[in-house]
């Protein structure tokens, strides 16, 4: 379940990233932590994310927070990387790594299988779109649980 602070933070920290040319990719808040961490996933979609990105987006950020004041009490506030196994969810990901390799778990077997990998070739309201080496799979997007860029497929 998604923190309800979820919908501020990402309206606060989307246009810091923009201004620091980097792409806001997620934002967790996990309070189940003492203190709680809020942890915030950028991308710099011009290079590799950089140490460097991550502090600037950091300082940046936390003046922001610290300004707005709508997280309330103590926290830890985490910039990274999603890195190469992240998982995919928004429209823009799904078309930035069409082509690439990726894995989907679906909830339930599908066709005999929970777990399909394949080259992305899309999305659409109806299905996951995969190309396993030649063969067009469309996973009902009803039973799909995550996509994943798979690292370890060439």
């Amino acid at each position: 379940m998604t923190h309800p602070l979820i919908p501020q933070i990402l309206d606060l920290a989307a246009p810091v990233a923009d201004r620091l040319n980097l792409e806001l990719v997620g934002v967790v808040f996990q309070t189940n932590k003492k203190p709680p961490v809020l942890r915030v996933d950028v991308r710099n979609p011009k290079t590799n994310t950089s140490l460097t990105d991550c502090e600037a987006m950091s300082r940046a950020l936390e003046e922001q927070l610290d300004a707005a004041q709508i997280v309330p009490g103590s926290y830890v506030l985490e910039i990274s990387s999603p890195g190469v196994s992240r998982q995919l969810s928004s429209d823009r990901e799904f078309v930035a790594f069409k082509g690439f390799p990726v894995r989907v778990k679906t909830y339930g077997p599908y066709e005999g299988q929970k777990e399909w990998c394949g080259c992305l070739q899309g999305r659409d309201e109806e299905a996951i779109y995969l190309n396993q080496k030649g063969k067009a799979i469309a996973i009902p997007r009803s039973l799909v649980a995550k996509v994943q860029l798979d690292e370890h497929r060439d």
